[in-house]
């Protein structure tokens, strides 16, 4: 049996619910649900899985089945499920990859150093071969990479890599362990931490997180600051005060002029301060308080969960309309750290070694003659840098409509992730029907027909000589009566719930078949997912992902990075159980 019919199994024999599996173990809903479908499997080496096993264990236990279990039984027939096993060792094929190319390893003293040649070694990394020994195999790895990753940029790379401070490698034992401890516990955190940062945007209110951090009484000072022409910083303690003073000085002046801001520098020590972060971001809200626009270039040269939670840190500021993001295509040097922040009245500029930041030094100053000169030196960064991603807010709607218009002719499948069928398989008359129903002003009426009538056509010319699929959830009755599904119109940024009634629902739904059937290149999948109800996920493969939200606020981030669009092209909907 699989992994997943074996822990259907399991439930059967214990009676107990997913939720009843989910409070027991303490994983998340969506993640039991996805074991439960085999959409995911838990890498054996994974707390994961380990919660899980203890579960099932537990729940026996409380008399549910007639035998208690023990651990050993229930790791021992998950063990022997095929797919879990095959799951465990691709992902180790993946982790092997990223660690040779993160670290640029010589694949010559590799071949020594593990007793593998070069031919094995290359079908071991395409898949097509598995280690005859994977334990000793993955040792050899991490013994290698421990006595390769001496000098401080390559620890520098390595520590980006586990996610760990440059100081937790300083010697050859620890960076054994900390290999080897990574590439056999083959949990998939770049699935989960996607699913994470989704499910965050979907919950997101700005309303919400505007009177959590008193945003809306915020009052600008205006109390004269008073800071030296320049100053310097050393160590940690004084390079977080510069931060600090660098947005007094900004938020104080009488400048309107928008703010530069570019670093590479490791932020985890600075992070392990209880007030810093507080602080830091007070001084974010109230340069956007003031008006301010920021220009962000972002260090995303790292690991994918490491750059999904800190963009999490950003949402709400890029909720505002008043952040545009950017970054750099070719990776930075791993040798020397830099940093530049700049503002119509400021600029403070910093450098450091990898390895070595609280040995560094910071710079600030007011003098406008330095002030240019940084600030024509953060323009020529900018000059450089790549839109990370294009926000289109209500302001915006006829530049994102534009772009859309234009990428019509553009060639390349078309993929969305839906929740509720598409506006351009609904009947006109349906739709008018649906929308009088619901009492709305003759202008709003005529807007969303119109809308719906663009779409139409659009799909129509996108359709003569390319694919469109639509991924679409199926939502039974019970559930409908629950959570209603929701008319989408955040294309035109329409922020109030029209819902179908469940006939209607179920109308679109038939109309969308019969959309399906005329239209070769247009395909429907349906699927039991509905984990985000606020969401919907357009892809143009090979070019741009789009994550449209409907509501609080309506807002589409359009998204061109190669690898976070590549993230989101791979991301799955979790199957979420109520």
């Amino acid at each position: 049996m699989n992994f997943s019919e074996t822990l259907k199994e399991y439930m059967e024999m214990l009676h107990c619910t997913a939720k009843e599996l989910s409070d027991a173990s303490g994983l998340s809903p969506a993640t039991v649900s996805r074991y439960r479908s085999g959409e995911r499997i838990p890498a054996p080496n994974s707390d994961a899985f380990h919660r899980l096993c203890n579960a099932i264990v537990l729940l026996s236990e409380k008399g549910i089945a007639a035998v208690p279990l023990t651990r050993e039984a229930v790791v021992e027939s998950f063990l022997r499920c095929p797919d879990f096993i095959a799951s465990d060792q691709e992902l180790f094929r993946q982790k092997l990859n990223t660690l040779i190319a993160v670290l640029k390893l010589n694949l010559s003293k590799l071949c020594r150093c593990t007793n593998y040649e070069a031919s094995a070694l290359f079908r071991i990394r395409s898949g097509s071969r598995k280690p005859s020994e994977p334990a000793k195999f993955a040792a050899d790895i991490a013994r290698y990479v421990a006595e390769a990753t001496d000098e401080c940029a390559e620890k520098a790379s390595l520590a980006g890599l586990l996610g760990c401070s440059v100081n937790e490698l300083s010697d050859v034992s620890t960076r054994f362990e900390r290999v080897l401890q990574w590439l056999t516990d083959a949990q998939d955190r770049q699935a989960d931490s996607m699913v994470s940062f989704l499910e965050k945007l979907d919950d997101f209110d700005l309303d919400e997180y505007i009177r959590a951090i008193h945003f809306d009484t915020l009052k600008v000072p205006s109390v004269p600051f008073q800071l030296p022409t320049s100053k310097t910083y050393r160590g940690l303690e004084e390079m977080m005060a510069s931060e600090l003073d660098f947005l007094k000085a900004t938020i104080l002046s009488k400048s309107k002029a928008s703010v530069i801001m570019y670093s590479d520098m490791p932020m985890e020590e600075m992070a392990k301060d209880s007030d810093f972060p507080k602080r830091w971001m007070y001084g974010m809200a109230m340069l956007l308080k003031k008006g301010l626009h920021l220009h962000v270039i972002h260090n995303i040269d790292r690991p994918l969960p490491e750059m999904m939670l800190g963009l999490e840190s950003w949402v709400p500021m890029y909720m505002t309309g008043q952040v545009s993001p950017y970054y750099l295509k070719n990776p930075q040097n791993d040798v020397f750290l830099h940093f530049l922040k700049v503002s119509g009245t400021a600029a403070l500029t910093g450098e450091a070694i990898a390895g070595y930041h609280s040995k560094g030094m910071y710079y600030l100053t007011k003098s406008k003659e330095e002030v240019a000169y940084y600030r024509c030196r953060a323009e020529s960064l900018l000059q450089k840098a790549h839109p990370l991603m294009h926000i289109y807010r209500q302001s915006d709607r006829e530049a994102l409509h534009a772009f859309l218009r234009a990428d019509v002719d553009a060639p390349g499948k078309r993929r969305n992730l839906r929740s509720a069928p598409p506006l351009y398989t609904m009947q006109p008359q349906a739709l008018e029907a649906l929308l009088r129903r619901h009492a709305l002003s003759e202008a709003e009426l005529q807007d969303i027909l119109r809308y719906a009538e663009a779409q139409r056509q659009m799909t129509e010319k996108i359709l003569q000589s390319e694919i469109i699929e639509d991924e679409i959830p199926l939502i039974p009755d019970e559930e409908f009566a629950r959570h209603p599904i929701m008319l989408t119109l955040s294309g035109i940024f329409y922020e109030r719930n029209i819902p179908y009634t469940y006939a209607e629902y179920r109308a679109h739904l038939s109309s969308t078949e019969q959309y399906a059937a005329l239209h070769p290149n247009y395909r429907i999948r349906k699927t039991a997912a509905h984990a985000f109800r606020n969401l919907q996920i357009s892809l143009h493969e090979g070019l741009w992902a789009m994550v449209s939200k409907s509501k609080s606020p309506a807002i589409h981030f359009v998204i061109h990075h190669p690898k976070l669009r590549e993230a989101i092209e791979c991301f799955q909907p979790p199957v979420v159980e109520e």
